[in-house]
């Protein structure tokens, strides 16, 4: 199987299973009640599919939960040159490997904190374009919520409103983001690609899928 094929079916793996939890979430399928449940959750969704997509005996489907990869430069999230990803997949055969890379965040509204969940998911954001110059072949950030201040919240503080992605919102690359108050929650980011932020709402649930 050539690379360009490998990648495709990869992202079809991911979509799918994306479409089904969302929907088995929102519909009442399946519970999440914090983050490491819903990881769990996707992450057994992601295996079944992709096992499924092993479709001649050199097809291999991998999947790895809170692993940890190798950068060549420093990452902000844990400030040394290897990052703990939520969920890694590979797809091989003999001849080739696409490597694929999940982070995930799920917002209870019980659970508000804020605002440092919306620099998290920048963080998250930053990590993932680092991953892609150090061997990952696909990389998403995926986000639940049933909390609306996410989506479509009128307005931020001044002191953190860079950290900004309600639904229809763009981010242009090079846009240095940072927090403005007396004790920063963190240092500032600067990603490196052109981001539009697209929400997806179902019943109670608010969904936002951002390939990286």
């Amino acid at each position: 199987m050539n690379k360009e094929t490998q990648i495709k079916l990869s992202e079809e793996i991911i979509e799918t299973a994306f479409h089904l939890l969302i929907n088995k979430l929102a519909f009442g399928g399946l519970t999440a009640k914090n983050e490491a449940s819903f990881q769990l959750e996707f992450g057994y969704i992601l295996k079944t599919l992709g096992q499924l997509y092993e479709f001649r005996l050199e097809d291999k489907f991998h999947l790895e939960f809170e692993t940890y990869i190798d950068l060549n430069n420093e990452s902000i999230k844990s400030k040394s040159n290897k990052a703990r990803v939520d969920l890694l997949l590979t797809y091989k055969d003999d001849e080739t490997i696409t490597k694929t890379a999940i982070e995930l965040k799920f917002f209870k509204k019980g659970n508000h904190r804020e605002p440092n969940n919306r620099y998290d998911v920048f963080k998250d954001i930053s990590n993932l374009e680092l991953y892609k110059k150090n061997g990952i072949d696909i990389c998403y950030f995926i986000l639940a919520t049933d909390h609306l201040h996410y989506v479509n919240q009128e307005n931020y503080s001044v002191d953190t409103a860079d950290f900004n992605f309600r639904d229809n919102h763009k981010y242009k690359s090079g846009t240095v983001l940072q927090y403005k108050t007396g004790k920063p929650y963190g240092e500032d980011l600067k990603l490196n690609q052109d981001y539009e932020f697209k929400w997806k709402h179902i019943n109670e649930f608010y969904f936002l899928k951002l390939k990286v």
